[in-house]
């Protein structure tokens, strides 16, 4: 049985428990340690703000606390999501303010044991560089992380200024949204459910990929016609949902240090799951990559299934991929009717 290429390491995102965490009905740091727990991972990724009320002040008992608990179990953080809020009340934050509401973050990632962090591609500009200090300080990484639409063509200014800082402490995390090929089976079917109308839904079955499609995406939604029960989850067709090859983002991947393996659902037809996860990884092993890839899912806004059986089924399912192992029938079974 072949394995990982050396230096690569499946990862899973308490994320993806997002559903219980607003159940309530454990906590957030407890719903993380069962991805370890339950064996699906040793190394995990974290949102900061979804673990403590406390956010983005610094919590570092409680950090503290959930790294020996990890630790107990054979675990460990990977990598902590964090952000910048850019308004202070009715005011931007200057940029001295925005700074100062990234460091407590940074150091909580550090009590966290976490070795990296990870900030939306471009939220951070100006004091990208001025971060550099303190993370030689706390020994972190900062990845930028560019997903859905912003490839090195559509934004280019952010690309461009993590090359010039050129920073082994400031690199880019890619997100595999980038590179869908085909919209999930089981999104399509809530759009048409939800009232979409039928023509612009066989347009976004049969031509995700085509320059008319984007057209028509944004004229429905000028036009006012997206219904209400369905707007927030059509707005992923603009944000969320990318429709690049992975020759778009070959001249940046020397820039990277982790990767999003996104998934929505785990119907694969016509490989619109499998091809981007096989594209990746032969880029990745052709750049000589090291690195976490991080199983992430993002169905859970229209889908109700077990978050853990998504993340261990995705993970098997990446984890043959990657290794140029074919997985199994089952695995490549739609979860979702």
């Amino acid at each position: 049985m072949s394995a990982l290429p050396a230096g690569w390491t499946l990862s899973a995102s308490a994320f993806n428990l997002t559903p219980e965490v607003v159940r309530a009905e454990h906590t957030a740091p407890d719903l993380a340690l069962t991805l370890v727990e339950r064996g699906l991972a040793s190394a995990i990724e974290v949102e900061l703000g979804q673990l403590w009320r406390g956010y983005p002040d610094a919590t570092l008992d409680e950090a503290r606390a959930l790294r020996d608990r990890l630790d107990g179990v054979g675990g460990r953080v990977s990598i902590v999501g964090i952000s910048i809020d850019e308004w202070d009340g009715h005011r931007r934050r200057t940029d001295d303010e925005r700074l100062a509401f990234l460091v407590p973050q940074l150091r909580t990632s550090a009590a966290l044991g976490a070795h990296c962090v990870r900030i939306p591609l471009g939220q951070a500009g100006a004091i990208l560089e001025r971060t550099l200090p303190l993370l030689e300080e706390l020994d972190l990484v900062l990845y930028e992380e560019a997903q859905g639409h912003q490839t090195p063509a559509a934004v280019p200014g952010a690309y461009a200024l993590l090359a010039e800082i050129d920073s082994p402490r400031i690199r880019l995390l890619l997100d595999i949204s980038m590179l869908m090929p085909a919209l999930p089976v089981t999104y399509l079917e809530e759009l048409a459910r939800g009232g979409v109308d039928d023509t612009l839904v066989a347009l976004l079955t049969d031509h995700w990929r085509e320059p008319e499609t984007h057209g028509a995406v944004i004229d429905y939604l000028r036009a006012g016609k997206v219904p209400g029960p369905v707007h927030t989850l059509y707005m992923n067709l603009l944000v969320r949902f990318g429709r690049s090859d992975i020759a778009d983002v070959t001249s940046v991947l020397p820039l990277l240090g982790a990767v999003h393996l996104k998934f929505w659902d785990l119907d694969d037809s016509d490989d619109r799951l499998s091809d981007p996860l096989r594209d990746v990884g032969t880029a990745l092993a052709a750049t000589g990559f090291t690195g976490t890839l991080c199983s992430e899912w993002g169905g859970q806004e229209w889908l109700d299934d077990d978050p853990w059986e998504m993340t261990s089924r995705h993970l098997a399912l990446a984890a043959a991929l990657l290794s140029d192992r074919p997985p199994s029938a089952s695995l490549q079974r739609a979860s979702t009717p």
